[in-house]
């Protein structure tokens, strides 16, 4: 069966999204990247490697308490460190979903059924169960925020830390919101 040229041409329009799935594709080696400096940062900083230190120490915003002299890796830095290279991944984690997912969802299907390294949430993946899933992932990188904030609260002002805690509780209704409204959406109907 032809189809008129109009409808052949907005289903193609969906290629269109390629270039945003390669993009997003290099923006996760930008994020690999970045991991991997803060984590040679730590291991040096480990080390004794004092400049690996201040690099460190400038890239999570920590200030110690006046007066005291950061001479090496403390039990705050570390957490604040771990929780920076947690949250990088979680972001990664989110760009994969977004590209995998989106891709899968809106421009063409990747045929993996049976591909031994397919993700489970793949086989079930729509654009309801993605709103989910991302929703969930943001609150997830919010919370590691959140925490890092308030791991290093005497270096933000109370209005930082008010909004932060806010706008995170706003994420959380949002994906309560969310999944119920996609819930409301897939109830099986009663039968008359």
């Amino acid at each position: 069966m032809r189809r008129a040229p109009l409808p052949n041409l907005i289903f193609a329009s969906r290629w269109l999204q390629l270039p945003l799935y390669l993009g997003l594709i290099l923006a996760q080696a930008v994020y690999v990247f970045h991991f991997w400096v803060e984590l040679v940062h730590l291991i040096e900083a480990a080390f004794g490697n004092q400049a690996a230190l201040a690099k460190l120490v400038t890239s999570i915003g920590y200030k110690p308490a006046a007066a005291t002299a950061i001479t090496g890796l403390n039990e705050t830095i570390i957490m604040l460190v771990v929780l920076a290279l947690i949250d990088v991944v979680m972001i990664s984690n989110l760009l994969i979903m977004v590209i995998v997912g989106g891709y899968e969802t809106f421009v063409s299907r990747m045929n993996l059924q049976g591909h031994p390294d397919q993700p489970e949430w793949l086989s079930h993946v729509n654009a309801s169960v993605l709103k989910v899933k991302l929703a969930t992932a943001i609150i997830g990188i919010s919370s590691i925020h959140l925490l890092k904030t308030f791991i290093n609260a005497e270096n933000y002002s109370e209005k930082v830390l008010l909004w932060q805690t806010l706008i995170h509780v706003v994420f959380l209704l949002s994906a309560m919101a969310i999944a119920y409204t996609d819930r409301l959406l897939h109830l099986p109907k009663k039968e008359h």
